[in-house]
């Protein structure tokens, strides 16, 4: 079954926590609700950044586009296992995502952070 939606509606957790539900109107301007698992949804949120960007590169037949959140704040924290500390960042709009990270990696990224760029930008990849 396909559904079309028209717009959301209102997105919310399950009373026991067990489950994500997404509401939306669809085509024909009736109600749905979609309820996805915390791990379908997991899958879902590390898949939907690859898939904007797969869309964006195809509709106006640019390979350099990305999706681009807004950086407002971070956090670095340290996590229950010394050898990882979290890194959470947030945008100007509410997006909030938290990566782990090993110390060697938190090394590497504020070393990059701080390093003088020349005039041409470039892209860093671990």
């Amino acid at each position: 079954m396909n559904i079309e939606s028209q717009s959301l509606t209102a997105c919310d957790v399950a009373p026991d926590g067990s489950a994500i539900l997404l509401g939306l109107i669809d085509k024909d301007g009736k109600p749905a609700t979609i309820r996805l698992s915390i791990n379908q949804v997991g899958a879902l949120a590390m898949t939907l950044p690859d898939l904007i960007t797969r869309a964006l590169r195809s509709r106006f037949k640019d390979q350099s586009l990305r999706y681009a959140y807004p950086l407002a704040s971070w956090a670095i924290e340290q996590s229950s296992d010394l050898a990882t500390g979290m890194v959470t960042l947030s945008t100007t709009d509410g997006f909030t995502v938290c990566f782990s990270m090993g110390r060697e990696l938190q090394s590497e990224l504020g070393e990059a952070l701080v390093t003088e760029h020349a005039a041409k930008p470039t892209v860093n990849v671990n």
